[in-house]
């Protein structure tokens, strides 16, 4: 057995969430290990080639707000870029790009080799070194253990994974590769609640075979768009590649429906199988529970810029391979398509997030964080902005420092976070917009003047980002007082107020000022004027409950002892231990009543 020096932090995984994770902790000056099954899946996109899309653009943003990786890499390695829902307010407005794949993975794993306090070792963690319910370290297949303060753990999709296709089941991972079958055991033996989950991808297509002549093409905006608030352009948006749209049809829904008895979800192989995504549902689960809708849109999605190989979108399935090549080949456009890797579905283990605490540290075992789909959540945004967060918090549990939270009316990672530690989920978990009450507040625009600051506090924004926001936020106020200052005799009003009351825009009275003004703070000040009134409703709806999501709730409370609340709020107000009074308010089965009864407990009991 050999053992090694201590680490601060142990990362286990190389995906989107240990990334993060491993960065962020090393750039607060933690000495960090990030040990990953294989290096060569490090930043992998098992899945769509894309970042970003509706709610998960604007996380992206948040996570490059806090200093994080995902973003810059985006930018670097994009192909195509969009902004969603344009036409529509800012509240819903989100970026999506098609990423090459390759590139990403090598931007990452370049970015990860040159952080310092950060190295990176090949190896699987069997199980963890507990002593008296606090973290000391992991142990790895080959019997090696490596000692740390603190462990995160960023599996993914590698506990006791199962690849589905058709009537086979096989112990891999996305790739084929080794799953972890040892460490969701030793998680249950520790007192994990353990579930079981599942969920999807499509076929990918040789590009070569596919008539694109009579598909519908789908361009990317023609104006240059970044993630990262760098804002600094990597691609030429003139040259971006092309997506292209097609639909299911009659023979393609005839052919899922006579083969339904092959499918892994539908044929019946097996006792019990894990739970999938409401929101990104196969193909056969399209045919079966919308057999209203004569078709279905499938978008050709390209995985790198030479365009050698095709992402399905939409067509996510478990049959057979027979069965595929029918439904691809049935496909306007794809009539003599071939199929280079076929859809498969996946099984894997999970946690219950109600065992976790808001700072993504476990109940179960101190210093023990988790991040990403082990948290039952999916998408790689999902996973980056919890790594972030883990990693943030493993290194302020280190240093005896209060953990990093943020609120609901702060970030839709805070939306997140509080939806899983506080709900809990028996489904993949996606973030989307209709998920966050205070959106309006969340926008994309603005995710650096909500968090960056904060970032920079807990020193893991460099001071050159900072001065960034500092500056950004000095010529928004500027713009502001200049447009106050320039009056309109004919409308007898000042500049300001004439374009809250019409539809012009700040553009068209450049020249009215007195310098040139950014562009990202040009459209802060549109945004600021245009919603004043919507955005101040939005703060005074926040300002209502922020005394309840400020009152916390004593660790020590019994709630066995508080009178007249419901037998199911009391169960589960002792089983998720929320801090607040506003997480309390929000866990499902706890009602007003309960809610009044234990302000009124905390007054009488704890002079509160």
């Amino acid at each position: 057995m050999i053992t090694i020096k201590e680490y601060d932090v142990i990362v286990v995984g190389g995906g989107h969430a240990g990334i993060e994770a491993c960065l962020s902790a090393a750039r607060m000056n933690s000495k960090t290990l990030l040990i990953t099954s294989n290096v060569k899946n490090i930043a992998d996109m098992p899945c769509n080639p894309s970042i970003g899309g509706s709610a998960k653009g604007i996380v992206v943003r948040e996570i490059d707000a806090l200093g994080g990786t995902m973003g810059i890499s985006a930018d670097k390695a994009l192909i195509q870029i969009k902004m969603l829902n344009s036409s529509k307010g800012p509240a819903v407005r989100s970026l999506r790009a098609q990423i090459d794949k390759d590139k990403y993975h090598k931007i990452m794993l370049e970015t990860l080799r040159k952080q310092k306090n950060l190295e990176i070792k090949q190896g699987m963690v069997e199980s963890l070194i507990v002593k008296g319910k606090k973290i000391r370290g992991i142990k790895l297949s080959n019997g090696e253990e490596i000692y740390s303060k603190a462990v995160i753990l960023t599996t993914g999709t590698y506990l006791k994974a199962n690849i589905l296709v058709g009537d086979t089941r096989k112990e891999e991972g996305p790739h084929g590769e080794e799953p972890s079958m040892k460490l969701s055991d030793n998680l249950k033996t520790l007192g994990f609640e353990i579930m079981r989950l599942k969920t999807g991808t499509p076929p990918r297509l040789k590009t070569s075979s596919i008539n694109f002549s009579i598909l519908k093409e789908e361009q990317g905006d023609d104006e240059i768009l970044v993630f990262s608030y760098e804002n600094k352009p990597y691609y030429n948006f003139k040259k971006q590649v092309s997506c292209y749209l097609t639909y299911t049809n009659s023979e393609t829904h005839k052919i899922i429906r006579n083969n339904l008895d092959k499918s892994s979800m539908y044929g019946g192989f097996y006792e019990k199988l894990g739970v999938g995504p409401r929101y990104c549902p196969s193909i056969e689960d399209k045919v079966v529970k919308f057999s209203e809708k004569e078709r279905h849109q499938l978008f050709l999605e390209p995985e790198d810029k030479n365009y050698n190989t095709v992402y399905l979108q939409g067509f996510s399935t478990s049959m057979p391979t027979e069965i595929q090549e029918k439904m691809v080949n049935s496909l306007k456009g794809l009539e003599n398509a071939e199929i280079l890797k076929y859809a498969y579905a996946i099984e894997y283990d999970a946690i219950n997030p109600l065992q976790l605490k808001l700072s993504l540290e476990t109940k179960v075992i101190e210093n023990l964080f988790t991040a990403g789909q082990i948290n039952g959540t999916s998408g790689y945004e999902e996973a980056a902005a919890q790594g972030i967060i883990a990693g943030i918090n493993a290194v302020q549990k280190i240093n005896k420092k209060d953990p990093f939270i943020l609120k609901r009316n702060e970030a839709y990672i805070g939306v997140m976070i509080d939806d899983l530690v506080t709900k809990g989920t028996e489904e993949p978990y996606r973030l989307l917009t209709s998920r966050a009450e205070h959106r309006l507040l969340l926008r994309s625009d603005n995710a650096d003047q909500r968090l960056s600051k904060k970032a920079y506090e807990i020193g893991l924004l460099s001071k050159q980002r900072y001065k960034k926001l500092v500056k950004k936020n000095e010529e928004i106020e500027n713009i502001i007082q200049e447009l106050k200052k320039i009056t309109i005799p004919k409308y007898k009003t000042n500049l300001y107020e004439h374009l809250k009351k019409t539809e012009e825009k700040v553009n068209s009275y450049l020249s009215k000022l007195t310098k040139e003004y950014s562009k990202e703070a040009l459209e802060q000040v549109e945004i600021a004027i245009k919603y004043e009134g919507y955005i101040k409703k939005a703060q005074k709806e926040v300002e209502k409950i922020i005394k309840y999501e400020e009152k916390e709730i004593p660790t020590d409370i019994d709630y066995n002892k508080i009178k007249n609340i419901a037998t199911e709020a009391r169960q589960k107000l002792i089983k998720i231990k929320p801090y607040t009074i506003g997480q309390a308010s929000r866990i499902s089965g706890i009602n007003p009543t309960d809610i009044t009864m234990i302000l009124v407990y905390l007054k009488r009991y704890y002079n509160e």
